[in-house]
């Protein structure tokens, strides 16, 4: 599955990303013959195939369980290798906003580095759009230009570049002439953004307004960065630091008195077959001790006779009434080796109903029971990451 568009079924080949927790995240390929190993079991790529995106995967256990998503930006964002420092979601999304970047804008990104807001732009402008972006680290590059393509992001156009020093000019390999960028949002993203700034007139549409934003972690660079965009025309300079604070709504399953009085009932039931299994595999072993010494007894008195006497050949007793019941027996038990024999115990074993967790499990949201809506804000304000500074260009009226 491509990031540009939207698809309901999981199907061999497409990129997936393997929720297995709030903060762990696991891009897959779906291959067959393949599987996703995590500390909640295995889990065959076989059983995800046609299924739709958003499914609760079960472990080969049977006990574990993920679930399978449809990439999107924003949880690219907390699957990917990072290379460099990122941009993280409530950041980018209110950079989109604010600059107002929709289908079929014209983006210059300088400072590509582990492609974070490179998906989030590129899915916003849609096929329609562009997105010009600008790394001056070869390895860097190379890997982005191999993710995106990959990734099948069709709307973009990568360029090996210095733009400090060498510019937003993009040149044609086989025309050996010059790109028209036509951007209309810029983002920069580097260690110098006030070097670069003076290089965007030559790229920049001249008939529309043009938004900036420069993304700053130190405040000496945002001082120098408003210096330079006032030198270069650009107004409406404004900064900006992002606090946000997550958001968590679930359903909760109503457990009432007699869930609980069901629950205590069914845990004294297990717990006085569990004792009965015991006193009974007791028994059988005392039983099976008792017999052995019997037998050794027996051997003990034959081997005192006559070596020179045979008498007719014969069987232990224990060994042709298990041989007997075992041709008796009108139940086959299949021959299961190792784990597979524990699979198919774990898959039928029944732990009975539990509201408070344990036992069977029921998804959220079962129309067989009874719900009710939870939500609560998190522990923690994540505050500042990087300094935002905002400008726009406007073009200069036609005085005829």
């Amino acid at each position: 599955m491509a990031f540009l568009d939207f698809k309901k079924t999981i199907e061999e080949g497409d990129i997936a990303l393997a929720f297995i927790g709030r903060d762990q995240i696991k891009s897959v390929v779906i291959t067959k013959g393949q599987s996703v190993n995590t500390r909640y079991g295995v889990f065959p790529h076989e059983s995800m195939i046609g299924l739709p995106y958003g499914s609760q995967i079960t472990s080969s256990s049977g006990y574990g369980f993920i679930h399978i998503l449809a990439p999107t930006p924003e949880l690219w964002t907390v699957s990917l290798p990072h290379r460099t420092q990122i941009v993280y979601t409530p950041d980018s999304s209110y950079i989109i906003q604010r600059l107002n970047v929709t289908a079929g804008s014209r983006v210059i990104e300088a400072g590509t580095g582990s492609g974070s807001f490179s998906h989030s732009f590129a899915r916003t402008v849609g096929h329609k759009g562009k997105l010009f972006t600008y790394e001056f680290h070869e390895q860097r590059y190379e890997q982005a230009k191999e993710e995106f393509e990959t990734h099948k992001l069709t709307n973009f156009e990568i360029t090996h570049r210095d733009v400090c020093n060498d510019g937003f000019e993009i040149i044609n390999d086989e025309t050996k002439e010059s790109v028209d960028v036509d951007g209309d949002i810029v983002f920069l993203d580097l260690p110098s953004p006030q070097e670069a700034i003076p290089h965007l007139d030559k790229v920049i549409a001249k008939d529309r307004v043009v938004g900036i934003c420069c993304f700053s972690p130190c405040f000496e660079q945002v001082v120098k960065t408003v210096e330079a965009l006032k030198n270069n025309g650009w107004s409406d300079v404004e900064l900006t630091e992002v606090a946000a604070k997550k958001w968590e709504a679930r359903k909760d399953m109503v457990r009432e008195v007699d869930d609980a009085l069901s629950r205590l009932k069914d845990v004294k039931k297990r717990q006085q077959e569990g004792i009965q299994r015991f006193k009974d595999a007791k028994r059988q072993r005392t039983l099976k001790n008792s017999t052995q010494d019997k037998e050794g007894s027996a051997n003990e008195t034959e081997n005192l006779e006559d070596e020179s006497t045979e008498g007719p050949e014969t069987t232990p007793l224990s060994t042709e009434s298990s041989k007997v019941e075992t041709e008796n027996s009108d139940t086959k038990i299949p021959e299961q080796k190792g784990k597979s024999q524990k699979t198919v115990q774990n898959k039928i074993k029944d732990h009975g109903f539990n509201p408070f967790g344990k036992g069977f499990r029921v998804m959220e949201g079962d129309e067989n029971y009874n719900w009710f809506n939870v939500s609560r804000t998190g522990p923690e304000i994540k505050t500042h990451t990087s300094y935002l500074t905002f400008a726009l260009k406007i073009p200069q009226l036609d005085p005829k």
